[in-house]
């Protein structure tokens, strides 16, 4: 992505909520060399903080609904948490965890789009997001996988004011015209029951090689490492509680 650091609009975090925080702990270190620390602190609910050397970069949480599915989320970096929540039920989404207060870290949001993608805002406060972003172990792209196009770029456009432009087909999201992530497709190809998403990319070395890891340490490749046609080498992988994730060579995104 062409965005660096926590930017208003963009992309500013991902968290991983999972049905095994300890298995995840020792996969994501496998796969990508995260070094975990939870909060002890029992409002905090084991929230585990994922650091790659001393930047964090994501985080594991365990399940706290029924039903709830392991899945990772991103969360979008906003200067008002709350008027960026009623602008999601103003344009048709759903407010699913109200804005609420993280101790001093800051405020968030956990919301869906019209077609029920969900996806977290993040007013920072004391902590404003991932301290690095592209780098190999780092999130470099998110992508949102839908049923409506034109829907989404309406809805993320009214809420966010992304740019959207175009490469190759592949229909790019943008701050100010920063690219930081992409739209496909759930089209006949997929089952009726998967139901749209947003998936996040991690930057990798070489992406052969940690799907490799992926899939050793316990994983399924769902795309083995595939060459986009005039874009990067990309590869798709579900950890073993289920998370979805993507992988594609650094400095290769948007």
């Amino acid at each position: 992505m062409k965005i660096t650091e926590p930017t208003p609009g963009a992309p500013c975090w991902v968290e991983l909520g999972t049905s095994d925080v300890e298995a995840a702990k020792v996969y994501y270190r496998q796969v990508f060399g995260w070094r975990a620390e939870t909060d002890p602190r029992e409002e905090a609910g084991g929230y585990t903080m994922l650091y790659l050397g001393g930047a964090p970069v994501a985080a594991l949480t365990p399940l706290y609904a029924p039903g709830q599915p392991t899945a990772w989320t991103v969360s979008f970096a906003t200067r008002d948490a709350d008027a960026q929540a009623a602008a999601v039920t103003e344009a048709g989404g759903r407010q699913l965890m109200p804005p609420m207060d993280v101790f001093d870290l800051g405020r968030f949001a956990v919301v869906a789009d019209p077609e029920g993608a969900v996806f977290s805002l993040w007013q920072g406060r004391s902590f404003a997001g991932a301290a690095v972003f592209n780098a190999p172990g780092s999130l470099g792209w998110v992508e949102l996988a839908t049923r409506d196009e034109e829907a989404a770029k309406a809805f993320y456009t009214r809420i966010f004011g992304w740019t959207v432009g175009t490469h190759k087909d592949y229909p790019q999201w943008g701050v100010d015209g920063a690219d930081f992530g992409g739209m496909s497709a759930l089209d006949e190809f997929y089952p009726d029951d998967v139901r749209a998403h947003w998936l996040p990319y991690f930057a990798v070395a070489g992406v052969d090689a940690a799907a490799a890891r992926a899939a050793e340490s316990g994983g399924m490749l769902l795309v083995p490492p595939t060459d986009v046609p005039e874009g990067p080498r990309v590869a798709v992988v579900r950890d073993p509680q289920g998370g979805h994730f993507g992988i594609h060579g650094a400095g290769t995104e948007g």
